[in-house]
């Protein structure tokens, strides 16, 4: 692929070297390596956590959310921002942080867009695949609990368990994906249409070249775990529309995942709409889901029915 040479070209400018054994498409160790560090193609991470960061705090200074158990565990918990509109759609957001990072009260500057569009707005904590023996099975399933827990306590917050919809970023819209492909019938006795539609944001959907990165450092990748949690081997699960958006400034994989994740989702004829963020790199993309005016607010609100009045 043109657009992978291109990274591997402009990643070694600065510091010529000689490129090893391909190990992914047209990609050596350290330029899959690369491929799946963020940071490598957004230097301003930094400057963009201290913002997320300073904003969630402000958000939680103005609204304290319901935060409940969802689970016997101590990372099982959620929390819930509710809106003023009664029996309202909600919106479960699960963030991201390459799996070992990240907290639900990080997420908190997202909350506002939805609340006041008349949606509630849930974020789960869950366990971090460090303190999981480096296993993502428990990541998928605590993520998939806290749905099936939503659906079945919504009235009791306000909540109209018909109207469920989830978000991810990064990792989260993995896990996300995850759970979109979930057979809530078998596994949890619930309706197989449970959740109402998707937005994945900049995610991993099928993770044999994850594998093959640095990330297999702290994940303990088997054979059992790239084939359940590749959530696009298995679309015939799929039971909802579905968002899929990246931004032109993410990492060549990133970038390709979320492509051909849509184009599989579109070949299953399952509905499925691709967005592009012109310019925008993997930790952009992620403010973007707060804000109407943004490439991925405009797309949930969408997703969900709703439109922003602003005050």
């Amino acid at each position: 692929m043109a657009e992978n040479s291109l990274a591997g070209q402009t990643l070694s400018q600065s510091s010529p070297r000689t490129r090893g054994p391909l190990v992914w498409l047209d990609m050596d160790q350290k330029e899959l390596d690369d491929a799946y560090d963020q940071s490598v193609y957004a230097p301003n991470q930094p400057f963009i956590t201290t913002r997320r960061r300073l904003a969630s705090e402000a958000m939680l200074k103005r609204v304290t959310p319901e935060r409940v158990a969802y689970g016997a565990s101590e990372d099982e918990k959620l929390d819930i921002y509710k809106t003023s509109r009664p029996n309202a759609p909600i919106n479960i957001f699960v963030h991201g942080g390459a799996w070992r990072n990240g907290q639900a009260r990080d997420s908190a500057y997202l909350a506002e867009m939805f609340i006041t569009a008349g949606a509630h707005f849930v974020i789960p904590d869950f366990v971090q695949v460090h303190n999981a023996g480096g296993n993502l099975m428990p990541m998928a399933r605590e993520v998939r609990s806290a749905v099936a827990w939503v659906y079945k306590n919504a009235e009791r917050f306000g909540g109209d368990p018909n109207l469920i919809y989830i978000t991810g970023h990064s990792s989260g819209a993995h896990l996300a994906g995850c759970t979109l492909v979930t057979d809530w019938q078998k596994d949890f006795g619930l309706p197989a249409n449970l959740i109402k539609g998707g937005l994945l944001v900049s995610g991993m959907y099928d993770l044999k070249p994850v594998r093959l990165s640095k990330r297999s450092e702290y994940v303990n990748f088997t054979d059992e775990i790239e084939q359940a949690l590749s959530s696009q081997r298995h679309l015939d699960k799929l039971n909802a529309p579905i968002i899929v958006a990246y931004g032109t400034q993410e990492t060549p994989e990133f970038q390709r995942q979320n492509r051909d994740f849509a184009a599989a989702v579109k070949a299953a004829g399952k509905p499925v709409e691709l967005i592009v963020g012109e310019g925008f790199n993997h930790f952009e993309m992620q403010e973007t889901i707060g804000n109407p005016y943004g490439i991925a607010g405009r797309a949930a609100l969408k997703l969900m029915n709703l439109t922003m009045t602003l005050r």
